[in-house]
């Protein structure tokens, strides 16, 4: 086994970075949990008295885990990059997902799976650079939803 050491500041950073890896990838699930990556940050926060960090992290005897507190998750730099990573993800699907949208619409998808990755690049992005433009002018300021009444 190898050994690692880490100053206390390097343990709280480390710490941040597997809570917001965590919670990414397991922020959306419920039942499919990726055990691997609780598991490891249950690893990581167990050391946190050892670190002097006891006071982000609370351990649960009847469940046996580890869990970062109220304090820890109302970090105000924790919050930031979720929302910074939670903003530039909208923006981002929102952008391509319309834009795949419109190309589908334009040329087909039969006439897509026939184009090559060049080709497809090439002619999907105008639809992206018109809607990033767009939302980069704008904002959600001229999107609105046509609703489909059924005949």
């Amino acid at each position: 086994m190898t050994e690692i050491k880490f100053t206390k500041q390097q343990y709280e950073d480390l710490v941040k970075l597997v809570y917001l890896g965590t919670w990414m990838v397991n922020g959306i699930r419920t039942d499919d949990v990726v055990e691997k990556y609780e598991e490891l940050e249950q690893y990581i926060i167990s050391f946190a008295n050892n670190f002097d960090c006891g006071k982000f992290i609370e351990y649960d005897a009847k469940s046996k885990s580890y869990f970062h507190n109220t304090d820890f998750e109302q970090d105000e730099e924790l919050e930031r990059y979720r929302d910074e990573y939670d903003d530039e993800c909208l923006w981002d699907e929102l952008i391509h997902r319309l834009a795949r949208r419109d190309f589908i619409i334009a040329h087909g998808e039969s006439a897509i799976k026939q184009m090559n990755w060049k080709e497809r690049l090439l002619k999907e992005d105008p639809f992206i650079e018109k809607y990033a433009d767009e939302f980069n002018k704008n904002g959600l300021e001229h999107l609105e939803i046509k609703l489909m009444t059924p005949e």
